[in-house]
């Protein structure tokens, strides 16, 4: 993860104020089956073991971890569910990296990569060259048609280049009170969207402003994020359809490029804040050329299935990332390997675990499809593909559950819904804490847009509901206090480093009461007939209306 999500999935202040009362859907008291704990250990220590080296895609070793998990999903009892009958799924990846940039230049003015700006292309292309071209400001960047709110509305920008704020126009809110939710961030925030839309605008390039609190990381995360390699989903087309470029500019940069066109940046920024925002031609032309090299390799998800009784076309999914480090920079001790025993192996653990629970329940009303995806630490990339070219039609996949990082430190009073109540999947969780005698926190940290961070968020953007949730801090044994301490040893001594690594000493009944939680959620929807969805405020709501209607 280029931004630690799993971090923000187990770091929930435990003293929270309880949220608003909102109903609880009416969940049946579901009978959990017995958790395999051994079977999890096994799970875990196999795939966290030293000669798993990191668990690597598209490495040497990746074979070997990918029948490590098909073996657990045959004995759990799944068929495969893959591509051709078989437990796969190919998953084609690119790897681009730039080199012999030139400066950005802007109405005459030179700014140098690195220190002023970054840029890349979405395209699968040799060579990028912006020459000349018309400089537009569009505000926030955003096109919510059910919020009544279009930053591009009467300007074409076919050869033009974006210059995007960060977040969301109402982010300094103190509350989560507005038009985009107030402080906490909506997808319409996040700068993956703001690419999107401006390639579904007809925009040459994009360049979106830094600003370390909307953006929740400091210049040096951009800066080092997107001076190496980047990874993208393989397409026949290339990915001709995005810009030709994408990238950062530095607060200063943006201020002297709006001088020198005259404007205010301060008053711009501000009315950008206010419904009706027109965009605003800056007069000034901008020229930029790279070249990138470009590497082609294959990873795959591996993809079990138990076929539901009544209903089989209609899928509930369970997702976790099997993918790590590899090899990664020694530690004082010369470990060189970072093992991902938390991160993720738990997840494929507590994915084992809940297919053998389900197939030892019996068939669900509807099919259940087990996914332990790939790439995730490359962008998540497994997940992307799959929402790309999905084994099951996404207008028939009723909604899922997803697994990162379970954290071995005891059970836990409190839960926190990562996206806060954007569907009716909130209903189901509060549903299912109060049946197992426990109380909802608050998201930490809200503003950072966790949610649309992880696998799930792949999903979810083509409209699929998905679980996220995240175990708190109140531990039954030490409350607050000791969930903190635990929760800092982990971030401080073993989170992508070689230090991550399987102990016999664990503590497993937090992850066992994650799993028993994850089995009522996902069995839930297995079992009934409801399709939930988005609320009609959010931004996933018109693209499930759509499906679930084609679905028909």
């Amino acid at each position: 993860m280029k931004y630690s999500p799993l971090l923000a999935a187990f770091l929930l202040g435990a003293a929270a104020p309880a949220l608003a009362a909102a109903p609880a859907a009416k969940v049946p008291a579901i009978k959990v089956p017995p958790i395999d704990v051994a079977l999890m250990k096994d799970t875990v220590k196999t795939l966290s073991a030293d000669d798993m080296e990191g668990r690597g895609p598209s490495t040497a070793v990746e074979p070997k971890v990918l029948d490590a998990i098909i073996a657990r999903f045959k004995a759990a009892g799944l068929k495969p569910g893959g591509e051709k009958g078989g437990w796969l799924q190919t998953v084609p990846t690119v790897e681009m990296t730039v080199t012999q940039s030139s400066p950005l230049t802007i109405g005459g003015i030179g700014f140098v990569r690195g220190s002023d700006f970054v840029a890349t292309s979405f395209r699968h292309v040799p060579h990028t060259e912006i020459k000349d071209s018309d400089l537009v400001f569009v505000g926030y960047g955003i096109n919510a048609p059910e919020l009544g709110w279009n930053d591009y509305a009467g300007v074409d920008m076919h050869g033009k280049v974006a210059v995007i704020l960060i977040n969301d126009p109402d982010y300094a809110a103190k509350d989560e009170v507005g038009l985009f939710k107030g402080r906490r961030m909506t997808y319409y925030g996040r700068w993956t969207y703001k690419y999107e839309e401006a390639a579904r605008q007809g925009a040459r390039a994009a360049l979106i402003v830094h600003d370390t609190y909307p953006a929740a990381y400091g210049w040096n995360v951009v800066q080092s994020s997107w001076s190496g390699s980047e990874y993208y989903v393989a397409r026949p087309d290339n990915a001709m359809d995005q810009t030709e470029a994408n990238g950062w500019i530095q607060m200063g940069v943006a201020k002297k490029v709006f001088a020198a066109a005259g404007k205010d940046f301060a008053a711009l920024s501000e009315a950008a804040k206010q419904k009706g925002f027109k965009a605003v031609p800056l007069g000034l032309k901008a020229s930029l050329s790279f070249d990138s090299t470009l590497r082609r390799s294959e990873s795959h998800n591996v993809v079990g299935i138990q076929k539901g009784r009544v209903k089989p076309d209609e899928v509930v999914l369970y997702s976790a990332h099997w993918d790590h480090l590899g090899h990664c920079e020694k530690d004082a001790k010369g470990d060189g390997i970072c093992n991902g025993a938390v991160d993720n192996a738990t997840g494929v653990g507590a994915l084992v675990a809940l297919a053998k629970a389900n197939v030892k329940a019996g068939p669900a009303r509807r099919s259940q499809v087990f996914v332990a995806l790939t790439l995730e630490e490359s962008g998540l990339l497994g997940s992307e593909f799959y929402g790309q070219n999905p084994l099951y039609p996404l207008a028939k996949t009723v909604g899922g559950v997803n697994m990162d990082a379970l954290a071995p430190i005891g059970r836990a009073r409190n839960y926190a819904m990562t996206g806060g109540d954007k569907s009716d999947l909130t209903g189901i969780f509060r549903a299912v804490l109060k049946q197992e005698g426990l109380y909802e926190s608050p998201e930490d940290h809200s503003e950072r847009g966790h949610y649309y961070r992880s696998d799930h968020f792949s999903l979810a953007k083509r409209g699929v509901p998905m679980f996220d949730i995240a175990r708190g801090q109140d531990l039954f044994a030490g409350g607050a206090k000791a969930g903190a301490l635990a929760t800092e040893d982990y971030v401080e001594h073993r989170y992508h480093q070689p230090s991550d690594e399987y102990s016999d000493t664990w503590d497993w009944s937090g992850i066992t009461q994650d799993v028993k939680v994850f089995y009522k959620l996902g069995r839930t929807l297995a079992d009934g007939a409801m399709w939930p969805n988005w609320h009609k405020s959010d931004e996933f709501r018109g693209i499930r209306d759509a499906s679930l209607k084609a679905g028909k």
